[in-house]
């Protein structure tokens, strides 16, 4: 009996070491792992793959043009010859939509990138060196969190969008989402760095001789690089609300360029909010859709990378 105990202890000890050891070697293939066992995570996934493929794949689904206006066709309610109707200038409703999705997507992707650096050199910085440095931009960062998002955006979007070319707005808004919301992950960052620039690691790259740029790109960011994805990835759908509501408010991206945001300004109006529900739904489920897959996504990642999150 006792044979047998012992050689059950000794199994599991060597299941449980060997499972460790893989975690050290390969943790990204244990994070996988974990994130394909989530189900909710994955199905947020394949709607998120399937609406990016649909904007990618926009002129195969669709032969119309977006920009190209029919007056012989105003406002015509969902047909066979078009599915989601026309506007009232007679443009390809889904057409827009779908070509929409590809300029809602750049939006919240450059914004995130733009986010993702600042607050990654913020938070490194200020965690990696401390003192005056580390009071400097963390009030600094205190400073830009301490307005309220929206209406900053809205007043720095209407100051400065009068002044550019209507084409340019779609980067100016993606400068202004990115620039605002990078505090929370430099925070962020600057906790995880602060831990681990005391680790034997970082003590002896510094007795190594080996420069703070290099400790801080080589060795300290790459170690908060999961945390950095889940953020990104959770920041993106912020990004892309912010988008939908400046463009709402006639702030963001401008007509004749399609974001879901401008595309349910026609909303605005009672009689289309009543008449016309094809012209202001569907890019509103689309939002809804993004929106949604990408927090699944993100909160399955972030389980993923660190179980006791989800505890």
């Amino acid at each position: 009996m006792t044979k047998n105990t012992n050689g059950i202890l000794k199994e599991n000890m060597s299941e449980n070491t060997e499972i460790l050891e893989e975690e050290i070697s390969n943790p990204w293939k244990i994070i996988i792992k974990r994130l394909l066992k989530n189900k909710i995570a994955i199905i947020g996934l394949t709607i998120l793959m399937i609406m990016i493929l649909a904007t990618i794949l926009a002129p195969i689904l669709t032969s119309y043009d977006p920009y190209e206006m029919n007056y012989s066709k105003v406002n015509q309610p969902p047909s066979k010859e078009h599915i989601l109707g026309t506007d009232e200038v007679g443009r390809d409703y889904l057409t827009r939509i779908l070509y929409g999705g590809r300029v809602s997507m750049q939006v919240g992707v450059f914004a995130v990138i733009i986010s993702v650096s600042v607050g990654t050199i913020v938070g490194g910085l200020a965690g990696y060196y401390g003192g005056w440095i580390d009071n400097l931009l963390m009030r600094l960062t205190e400073i830009v969190m301490s307005f309220p998002f929206i209406p900053l955006a809205i007043t720095i979007s209407a100051v400065i969008g009068t002044r550019v070319k209507p084409e340019q707005r779609m980067y100016i808004v993606m400068m202004i989402i990115g620039l605002l919301s990078w505090p929370s992950l430099a925070r962020m960052i600057r906790g995880q760095i602060l831990s681990l620039k005391e680790e034997e690691f970082i003590q002896a790259a510094k007795v190594l001789g080996i420069s703070d740029l290099k400790i801080i790109s080589r060795h300290l960011i790459p170690n908060t690089v999961g945390y950095i994805i889940v953020s990104a990835t959770l920041q993106m759908a912020s990004a892309i609300m912010s988008e939908a509501a400046l463009s709402f408010l006639g702030l963001g991206v401008t007509p004749p360029t399609p974001t879901w945001g401008n595309l349910i300004q026609n909303a605005r109006d009672i009689y289309v909010l009543k008449n016309r529900v094809w012209i202001w739904l569907p890019p509103g489920v689309c939002i809804f859709l993004a929106v949604i897959s990408i927090n699944l996504f993100g909160d399955g990642l972030r389980d993923a990378i660190d179980p006791k999150s989800s505890k």
